[in-house]
């Protein structure tokens, strides 16, 4: 069994020379991603494991004179914004793209207006991160066009900083650098643990004879927003009664201090005590996979599930039976939800003898519950580690066909 080719770079290329009759002069890919551990510790300066997964958002553009952006994306409609205007005045998904050049150039990087199309292959509204990957995507596009070049390796990581502000912002949305960063910087045969504090990453191999699997249970977070800001909160004012900036300063042992505190609600203490364990929890992770040891990895990753449902209260009763199944299932190490939780994803490390007997065995055993309905297709995407970000640029004095990524 082998990943899926995206088509997403293909889809955009013909759709830009469709509209222009002519090849673009730059292409540009992000993937999407999923997380095997980690989750709710990136915005307390925590550990994270995720890894890019094939299946990408790209952009086929030519830079313009000017400073009117104008892009198509496939199923999205067009978008048009001036540079020179605020990101705020852009509507929709052309906010992001807005965002990315507007903040980029008011930290002194060279970007240019551009015209493109957009395709993407990452499932909208999955939790895959289907929009950092758009961040990442006109991030490098906007640098780029600018340029005339590929842009510096060194601006990968800065592009993917440059996309969390877009969304803390921008959009108002709490999210931390977890989601840009593996989009920037994946590298291409394993995943990236991620130190959410300096940002550094270190690569951590996924053993050949495991494959991760997707396990998409058709449900859609739908105004969850507020829920969030509640954990992103309560996590702050656990530090704050600790007398420390974030959770990742905390110890296991400072939640005898919590609890002692007037203020220390049994709400408080649990959500700290999901954030210390799971950053443990994903330190010891990333140790077995470089082991090699699946079966320690798969068992943290299955109590990781627990906490995040227990104590953290982020999944819901589709991803609760869709992880019951996956742990059933045959050569199946270990499973959790995945991302934010609430609906989505599912994310489940298997033996890759038996995936393709795994996957029969949940696409016959999972049924979306009636108390938590799926509003989208069922899906599992069976995967091995995708490459980050990549700028192809075909214009005069830049080699023709030339790669650049993290």
């Amino acid at each position: 069994m082998t990943s899926p080719t995206p088509a997403a770079v293909e889809r955009a290329t013909a759709e830009f020379e469709r509209r222009h009759g002519r090849s673009p002069s730059l292409v540009v890919r992000a993937p999407g991603r999923v997380n095997l551990i980690g989750d709710h510790t990136d915005y307390n300066d925590g550990f994270v494991l995720p890894l890019a997964l094939p299946y990408a958002t790209a952009i086929a553009a030519e830079s313009v004179a000017g400073t009117t952006v104008t892009v198509h994306s496939e199923g999205f409609g067009a978008q048009h914004f001036d540079l020179d205007d605020s990101p705020t005045d852009t509507d929709d998904w052309g906010r992001y793209l807005h965002g990315m050049a507007s903040l980029l150039a008011a930290d002194g990087h060279a970007v240019a207006a551009w015209s493109g199309t957009v395709a993407t292959d990452i499932p909208a509204g999955a939790g895959l991160s289907s929009s950092a990957a758009l961040e990442v995507a006109g991030g490098l596009t906007a640098l780029a066009a600018g340029a005339g070049a590929e842009p510096d390796p060194s601006l990968w990581s800065t592009v993917a900083a440059t996309g969390t502000r877009v969304e803390n912002e921008l959009l108002g949305l709490p999210s931390g650098i977890m989601d840009q960063l593996i989009s920037a910087i994946a590298p291409a045969d394993g995943a990236l643990l991620i130190d959410c504090r300096d940002r550094s990453g270190r690569p951590v191999p996924i053993p050949a004879d495991a494959w991760v699997v997707v396990l998409d249970t058709g449900t859609r977070r739908q105004l969850v927003d507020s829920e969030f800001a509640k954990r992103r909160a309560d996590c702050a004012l656990a530090a704050k009664l600790l007398g420390i900036d974030t959770l990742r300063d905390a110890s296991l042992d400072d939640l005898d201090r919590l609890a002692g505190h007037p203020d220390g609600s049994d709400l408080l203490i649990a959500r700290a005590r999901h954030v210390l364990g799971e950053n443990a929890r994903t330190l010891a992770a990333a140790h077995a996979l470089s082991e090699g040891d699946l079966v320690e990895t798969g068992r943290l990753m299955s109590d990781s599930h627990r906490s995040l449902a227990v104590d953290y209260d982020v999944s819901s009763p589709a991803l609760d039976a869709m992880v019951a199944v996956a742990q059933d299932g045959p050569g199946c190490f270990g499973a959790r939800v995945t991302g934010g939780g609430f609906a989505g994803c599912a994310v489940a490390l298997v033996a890759a003898v038996e995936v393709e007997a795994f996957c029969r065995h949940v696409e016959s055993a999972y049924t979306a519950p009636p108390e938590q309905p799926a509003t989208a297709p069922t899906a599992l995407h069976p995967v091995r580690p995708a490459p980050g970000a990549t700028v192809t640029v075909t214009v005069a004095g830049a080699g023709a066909g030339a790669d650049t990524g993290a």
